[in-house]
């Protein structure tokens, strides 16, 4: 045997090593899907009847500050919770955004790995071994792409709920900056707020 064979061997054997991997990933995004399909509708539910939890917190936090504070350090508070919101949301996004790219090569991994096993089964004329490796690389691949769309389709979604939520934060601190200042300098206090629209 030469050792570009060996090398081949090698190669095989440590592939093989990743199918379980590769299938138990492929079902654990099956399920971080599902999970993230269920919090989506209840989200949209809650959005269609007015309700935003986010939103609400976030503002009765602004209103906390508001009436806690004034002066020249307002606008720095004001901005630094509005900071903090937007991070939270962005943070969920992170996780989908990860299954957008993840799902796919999960996919051509669960597919080209039992494809190799298909060919050898080929090669010996073992039909059902064929058969059986060809179901399983074309599962992978489907299940790898669809768990990628409907990951991406969340995504732009909720990533349109945080910009809404965003800008209506802001508005909302700017009118509380406004309300809360008597002094004429208050307007360029207020610049930075504004400047998040």
């Amino acid at each position: 045997m030469t050792a570009v064979d060996q090398l081949r061997e090698l190669f095989h054997f440590v592939a093989g090593l990743l199918v379980w991997p590769v299938l138990l990933g492929l079902l654990g995004l099956i399920a971080a899907m599902l999970v993230a399909l269920g919090a989506f509708a209840r989200a949209a539910w809650q959005r269609r009847r007015g309700c935003r939890p986010l939103l609400d917190r976030a503002r009765e936090g602004l209103d906390r500050i508001a009436a806690a504070g004034s002066g020249d350090g307002l606008d720095i508070q004001l901005e630094e919770h509005l900071q903090t919101t937007e991070r939270e949301g962005w943070r969920k996004l992170g996780r989908l955004r990860l299954a957008v790219r993840v799902g796919p090569s999960l996919g051509l991994m669960g597919t080209l790995i039992p494809m190799a096993d298909a060919l050898q089964g080929l090669a010996d004329g073992n039909l059902p071994a064929l058969a059986s490796n060809m179901v399983t690389a074309f599962a992978a691949t489907v299940i790898g792409l669809t768990v990628s769309v409907i990951a991406y389709l969340i995504a732009a979604a909720r990533e349109s709920w945080v910009r809404a939520d965003s800008q209506a934060l802001a508005f909302h601190a700017e009118r509380l900056l406004r309300q809360t200042s008597s002094v004429p300098s208050a307007d360029k206090a207020s610049d930075k707020v504004s400047a998040r629209r």
